[in-house]
């Protein structure tokens, strides 16, 4: 009897430490390869949270209207180690952003790459192809 409830209780918590990779989704499931998108603006929020970020930017259209816009990107480890600091995207800062669209044309993307207004370069560590700076 003690075998058999220690076995179900290992199975238990198998299940629970494998739930959060279930929810996880994969890049292809909700951005498309074939919608490439290079966003400029500035940033109103950044979100240093698990398992990704999120850079909310302000883009201009080409009418003067503004369309906010959702980046996904790495973990906050992830970027840490890629060169980004908790400093590093404060509100009204100016970036261009290079990335994929989301399958359902929602205004919300997976970033590749980031540029600062300097030149300066960072990866965003994220799911995108290339977003690590491995060869495309």
């Amino acid at each position: 009897m003690h075998r058999k409830v220690t076995l179900l209780l290992m199975a238990a918590g198998l299940v629970t430490v494998a739930t959060p990779i279930w929810a996880h989704h994969a890049f292809a499931q909700e951005f498309d390869e074939h919608k490439p998108i290079t966003l400029k603006g500035t940033v109103t929020k950044w979100e240093l949270i698990n398992p990704h970020s999120w850079i909310h930017l302000d883009v201009k259209n080409p009418d003067g209207s503004v369309t906010n816009w959702m980046i996904e990107g790495g973990s906050p480890n992830n970027l840490f180690r890629l060169g980004f600091t908790k400093e590093s995207l404060p509100p009204g800062t100016e970036i261009v952003v290079e990335g994929y669209q989301a399958k359902d044309g929602a205004n919300r993307a997976v970033g590749k790459n980031l540029t600062f207004a300097d030149g300066k370069r960072l990866f965003l560590g994220g799911s995108a192809p290339g977003a690590h700076g491995e060869a495309q």
